[in-house]
């Protein structure tokens, strides 16, 4: 049975904050889907500030009914036919050798905090291939630790890839998930916008609410909590974190995405998409790569009335057919991909 060994420094499956981890979740659960033996070592505390999430990963286990053992700040259990180790952040290095003796992986695959030196310490023993899921430096540091393969979430990040002596970068696209049977669920007016915060364009957005007090806004916690800033506005709604987007996608008709930064390949876009809501977006990084031509791409230099215009004027039933074709394609088995990448 070929073996893989996801090893980052953020919490392992289910537990999601952003893109990157239901990315890599997706991809672990279709290698155990598909025979492998699949372990997940991650930390349940934040590499950012250190601050431990084992009381709300706890309650989520519970929550499903998923067993679990905890020994010595150690959280294990098995999601999906993936076995899950969430560690403190100072014994992720030494797991992840003592991972290497024992599983003897065909690959490993790590990213984001901390990658590069993992992927120094699995690469004399094993395959490597670093997920590239940002043009930031925390989304390109693994490629300083020398994998073997740098994977990119888009072309864009490809781009802006450094060269990196014996690493092969190659563009991956993330896996989606299919969306579930079609409900009677009927759409609202409002429009939808996921982690309203500074760098996802919440200036913006905090123009367009007042600009638009007929149009009903609904707003959902990404990174951190920002209700507080939104609840003086009679039009808009904010939903804390949630695990489950569809029902959301289903009741909206149209995404908002107003980056001010390059993102990747935004998962939300295509989530979206798949669900027959197009998006209004900026043009940076991989949005307009990640819209097509399916959708809206605005300049950068589009004021709120531009936005305004874009979102009183869009036909979104039309558009959000057309987006849902295109993302179809997304919900392929990534790993004839690896295959043919030479992995």
């Amino acid at each position: 049975m070929p073996t893989a060994l996801f090893a980052w420094r953020r919490t392992p499956p289910p537990f999601l904050i952003g893109g990157a981890e239901v990315t890599q979740q997706l991809l672990a659960e279709e290698l155990a889907a598909a025979g492998w033996h699949v372990t997940y070592l991650g930390s349940h505390e934040a590499p950012w500030d250190g601050a431990t999430r084992l009381p709300d990963m706890r309650a989520h286990l519970d929550k499903h009914r998923v067993p679990y053992d905890e020994e010595e700040g150690a959280l294990r259990y098995r999601w999906n036919g993936v076995e899950c180790a969430a560690l403190m952040q100072n014994n992720v290095e030494h797991a992840l050798g003592g991972l290497l003796g024992a599983l003897r992986p065909d690959i490993v695959f790590t990213a984001q905090e901390g990658s590069a030196r993992l992927a120094e310490l699995a690469s004399p023993t094993t395959l490597v291939a670093g997920l590239l899921h940002s043009v930031s430096a925390t989304g390109l540091g693994v490629l300083a630790g020398r994998p073997h393969y740098g994977l990119a979430v888009s072309e864009c990040v490809r781009d802006r890839a450094p060269h990196t002596p014996g690493t092969r970068i190659g563009v991956v696209y993330p896996p989606f998930s299919c969306p579930g049977p079609a409900t009677d669920t009927a759409r609202t007016a409002a429009v939808l916008m996921v982690n309203p915060i500074p760098a996802k364009g919440s200036e913006l957005l905090h123009q367009l609410i007042r600009l638009m007090p007929e149009q009903r806004f609904t707003l959902v916690e990404g990174w951190w909590d920002t209700s507080a800033d939104f609840a003086a506005y009679p039009n808009a709604t904010y939903v804390p974190r949630v695990y489950g987007m569809e029902p959301l996608y289903r009741r909206h008709q149209l995404l908002l995405v107003p980056s001010t930064v390059e993102d990747a390949f935004p998962r939300v876009i295509v989530e979206a998409a798949l669900h027959g809501v197009p998006s209004i977006g900026t043009e940076r990084g991989g949005i307009p790569e990640a819209i097509g031509d399916e959708g809206i791409v605005l300049p950068v230099t589009a004021g709120p009335e531009a936005w305004a215009r874009a979102i009183r004027d869009v036909d979104h039933e039309a558009l959000g057919e057309r987006a849902r074709s295109r993302a179809a394609r997304f919900t392929r088995p990534c790993l004839p991909e690896l295959r043919e990448l030479g992995i």
